[in-house]
């Protein structure tokens, strides 16, 4: 290809996966549903966006290596703590009875079903048995199931596709060998992969380690410290053997969510464009290389064989790893209708379809163009039925406002009780282990770990937020988080406004909404505290008790809203108001 024809290629697939990402979430639907036809179309008609032509050789190591990025991305927020109990059961079986069975019936259908030789239909069904986190999540993200059931698929999704992509690789070394006794020698194969993968991973995570813990890097070089450590051990892990990189991108993510001993810089809002830009442009990609030509006689069985998966497939398998849990029957129910097929399937398809098909294995040609549609049926039907189904089997979380609240003073923690008893799933942060026993005292769930860390890092404890008030003592802090934070969550962030003598070096000068007003700062909210005053939430007709100052509004839906500098809701008959009440504790006590 000319540079002019290499330039306008890259161009391209730049713009449509970037620009499909802005359309789908503009549409409200998850990204793939766009990607992937978009992808498809471009390929088929323009010259340029073809991308094993652009990139040659490198097509398919450059796409295992950008997987190992997403995968070591997904690892960051596996938190080994609440894989225990029968989550840990259910998740342990959904990796090897999933795969097992999800490879042995796919593969039985597919020789018949696609005209297929028995190797190529091996081939095939290696490949789908992964799911991956690269659909599961965002697909999950508009669903927003409950905690457990969501931590659930999280954790199979993650780890599935390093073992999918290994059994990829070890089937396809066995069918370009076409004897018996390669197929024997799976086992062993597998085990080796393994424990290549794992070798790899725990030379990364002390790497890691060493970068962190003893040279204390600082957000920049932190972060571009942590993408050449995992592309340079996959890569490594990828010559010695096939696809092991997957599994040690995958454990050094787990390292650095786990282990105390590596400080990793708390904002990853780098690795969260970069994944999602290096999701765009692989789908893009991959879907472009698979031309009109290919599904001519492939569409309509592979549409068969996604059914065959969907619907039969998939439902078994989670009775089968849900079988003897304390699961419900709504949860047993979502895990038999999720599992979509994503990137490293699209991957491993395109890695070594190829290859068969020029070793003459029968119906290799079909694998990949009959994946792609596999992929293109199961992430537009779950895509579009997930939410409904999920409200019918009555998983999904309930809609009220979910805020959390930065501070543990004890005012701040009469507020979060108050919110609380209002009906609202209310989460707490304080720095200071003093301010953390007081909430865990008053019975307010504590959010985990380091602040910034676990909002901008999507904790899943921390997913579905709708709000965040900070209420320190500290005017800076409160304000420069609020700041950081305002754009990196879905809901709103407010802030508790400096005082007019405030000696704070930023707090003064930086916009945003400020909570309650410029009247009620922390000093003022403090005093009067001291002084008696209490926060209560209580039921409203609409009109305010006297002498109370008006903090929040929850409505009958569960909405919360606040009183800001720029405005004050109104309340109305059925709202619960929280107000900041004169002398409220020493009424109390008289009442008590």
């Amino acid at each position: 290809m000319t540079t002019n024809q290499v330039l306008t290629g890259v161009g391209l697939i730049l713009v449509l996966a970037v620009g499909s990402q802005i359309l789908a979430s503009r549409l409200r639907i998850p990204a793939l549903i766009v990607l992937l036809p978009v992808g498809f179309a471009a390929g088929a008609w323009i010259d340029e966006v073809a991308p094993q032509r652009l990139l040659g050789p490198a097509f398919s190591p450059l796409v295992s290596l950008a997987v190992a990025v997403i995968l070591y991305d997904a690892g960051l927020g596996l938190d080994l703590a609440r894989l225990k109990g029968h989550t840990r059961r259910v998740v342990v079986r959904l990796l090897w009875i999933g795969v097992l069975i999800t490879w042995l019936l796919a593969a039985l259908l597919a020789a018949p079903l696609l005209g297929m030789s028995r190797p190529a239909a091996v081939m095939i069904g290696a490949i789908l048995v992964v799911s991956g986190p690269t659909v599961v999540g965002p697909l999950l993200s508009f669903v927003r199931p409950k905690d457990r059931l969501r931590h659930l698929l999280v954790w199979e999704g993650s780890l599935i596709d390093p073992v999918g992509g290994i059994l990829g690789a070890l089937v396809f070394h066995a069918v370009s060998a076409s004897t018996k006794h390669r197929f024997a020698s799976g086992t062993a194969g597998f085990l080796v992969s393994i424990g290549v993968g794992v070798a790899g991973g725990v030379i990364g995570a002390a790497l890691l380690w060493v970068l962190f813990r003893m040279l204390r890097l600082g957000e920049v070089l932190g972060t571009t410290a942590q993408l050449a450590a995992v592309i340079g051990v996959a890569a490594l892990c990828d010559v010695l053997r096939d696809d092991t990189g997957l599994i040690a991108a995958v454990m050094m993510g787990l390292a650095v969510a786990n282990l105390r001993g590596i400080d990793a810089p708390a904002r990853r809002p780098f690795f969260e464009t970069l994944v999602s830009l290096i999701l765009g442009l692989l789908f893009i990609s991959i879907s472009a290389t698979v031309t009109p030509q290919s599904l001519r006689h492939v569409g309509l069985p592979a549409l068969g064989l996604a059914a065959f998966l969907v619907l039969a497939v998939r439902p078994l398998v989670a009775a089968l790893s849900a079988l003897g849990t304390d699961l419900t029957r709504g949860e047993r129910g979502f895990i038999g209708w999720m599992a979509p097929r994503g990137i490293v399937a699209a991957a491993t398809a395109s890695t070594f379809s190829a290859s068969l098909v020029a070793k003459g294995i029968g119906g290799a040609q079909k694998i990949l163009p009959a994946t792609f549609v596999v992929i293109v049926a199961t992430v537009t039907l779950y895509g579009l039925t997930a939410s409904p189904v999920a409200r019918r089997l009555g998983v999904v979380r309930p809609s009220r406002s979910r805020p959390l609240l930065v501070g543990g003073d004890p005012w701040v923690v009469d507020l979060g009780v108050a919110l609380k008893s209002a009906g609202l799933e209310v989460l707490m942060w304080a720095g200071q282990e003093q301010q953390r026993e007081r909430i865990r005292q008053a019975g307010v769930e504590l959010a985990p770990g380091e602040l910034l860390a676990a909002v901008t890092g999507q904790d899943p404890q921390l997913e579905g937020i709708t709000a965040v008030f900070f209420l320190t003592a500290e005017d800076d802090f409160n304000a420069l988080a609020a700041s950081i934070l305002r754009g990196s969550v879905e809901g709103v962030v407010h802030h508790l406004g400096a005082p007019p003598d405030s000696r704070g070096v930023v707090a003064p000068f930086i916009g945003g909404e400020v909570l309650f007003g410029t009247d009620l700062t922390w000093p003022t909210l403090s005093r009067a505290y001291e002084e008696g005053a209490a926060v209560l939430a209580q039921p409203t007709d609409g009109v305010l008790p006297p002498g109370c100052e008006l903090l929040f509004l929850v409505r009958p839906d569960g909405r919360l809203d606040p009183v800001t500098q720029t405005g004050k809701p109104l309340p109305r008959s059925g709202d619960t108001v929280v107000l900041l009440a004169p002398g409220g504790r020493g009424a109390a006590r008289q009442r008590e």
